[in-house]
């Protein structure tokens, strides 16, 4: 019996994640973010993580030419930046407050919280990419954190 690919994302819709906007700059220094919620924790020694890309988003191109990047954990309150950063826009930078690490990477402003990474590893699975970074750098910000749930939006219930 094989799963199709409906039953597959209705039954990983079951399992609730975190949204985060992955930044990068590309060879000629563009910058570039997009959401993610393919994001998990790998290992503590290292730190490292891993974020799953899709082979036919910009992302895919610009994390195999890059080395470092950044893993914003969106607040419950950015819900209308994960949606913008969704899309497919060239002014998805305009307007919000970032800031840039040392390695000039975006950060995104008003994260719950941030890693800033090393790609040291990169695997091919199916249709996506799977970057694999050590974790450089951390920082913690505020608040809740924004979730996504059965193709919808939430937040923690207290």
């Amino acid at each position: 019996m094989t799963v199709t690919p409906d039953e597959f994302r209705a039954a990983l819709g079951r399992f609730a994640t975190g949204v985060t906007i992955l930044t990068a700059r590309d060879a000629a220094g563009k910058d570039h973010g997009m959401t993610v919620s393919s994001f998990a924790s790998v290992s503590l020694t290292p730190p490292l993580v891993l974020a799953c890309i899709a082979r036919d988003a910009d992302m895919y191109a610009v994390l195999n030419g890059t080395t470092s990047f950044v893993l914003s954990v969106l607040a419950a309150d950015k819900e209308a930046l994960s949606r913008r950063f969704a899309d497919e826009a060239d002014d998805r930078f305009d307007g919000i407050p970032v800031t840039r690490n040392a390695s000039g990477v975006i950060v995104i402003g008003g994260a719950h919280a941030y890693v800033e990474c090393r790609r040291v590893a990169w695997h091919d699975a199916g249709d996506h990419g799977i970057c694999v970074g050590q974790v450089e750098r951390a920082s913690l910000g505020g608040g809740e954190p924004l979730l996504y749930y059965r193709s919808a939006y939430t937040r923690l219930a207290r």
